[in-house]
């Protein structure tokens, strides 16, 4: 069975010139140009991979992939943007998507990045007898049941990422964890992106467990290695 690809974008000319990059690779492609539509055709077509522009008709990239991860689909999402200010990117990271590229992009570099998303191989939340076990980040407590951050008063949502890369953290402490090693562990050995999704997701964190300063106090870089959780 072919690997199935549905394309979200609503530019005629980049959603044909990427339908037949794909094909031309023996995938099979599913092609939508609305945000408004994307889910009844994910039902519809059950991808291997979504190819998702964040500026869309009816419902926006942002949207959808918020949707999909709220149905805990965790189908892999390469995100399209146009846009070059961080913060968006940022952004579509922290609804779930798992990686994207900047348009103008050239083909090999689109493919390399869907290649490497499906050969990863799936690494969901594993159950084991400390998968769903309460613990403790500084002042935040973290439920792995429902994906939520809490501290105090504030609650955080987690996507499935953020909440595994919280867990290795924890079962570390102290630790100098390299990049490399997060990314095996988290994303998967055979991610072959670059570093600078993990380091938004860790910038993310921070946040969600309270560090908003220029000294973050749980999760510390170590410069030209990586991060440890700080004990």
């Amino acid at each position: 069975m072919k690997t199935r690809i549905l394309v979200v974008e609503d530019d005629p000319n980049i959603a044909l010139g990427l339908e037949e990059v794909l094909k031309s690779e023996s995938f099979e492609v599913f092609v939508c140009r609305r945000g408004d539509q994307t889910i009844e055709l994910f039902n519809q077509h059950r991808p291997d991979l979504i190819v998702l522009d964040l500026m869309l008709p009816g419902l926006s990239g942002y949207e959808v992939c918020k949707q999909l991860r709220a149905k805990k689909v965790s189908t892999p999402i390469l995100m399209l943007t146009a846009k070059g200010q961080e913060i968006d990117k940022v952004v579509g990271l922290d609804l779930g998507a798992d990686d994207y590229v900047t348009k103008p992009f050239g083909v090999r570099e689109l493919l390399a990045r869907i290649q490497a998303l499906l050969r990863r191989a799936p690494k969901p939340i594993v159950k084991d007898q400390t998968s769903e076990t309460l613990f403790q980040i500084g002042p935040a407590a973290i439920d792995p049941k429902t994906f939520q951050l809490k501290r105090g008063k504030v609650v955080e949502e987690l996507t499935a990422r953020e909440l595994k890369l919280l867990q290795f953290f924890h079962a570390h402490p102290g630790e100098v964890l390299s990049r490399d090693r997060l990314l095996n562990e988290v994303w998967g050995y055979n991610y072959y992106g670059t570093t600078r999704t993990l380091d938004q997701v860790v910038v993310q964190l921070r946040k969600k467990l309270g560090d908003n300063g220029g000294e973050p106090r749980h999760l510390i870089t170590v410069h030209g290695v990586g991060y440890k959780l700080a004990t």
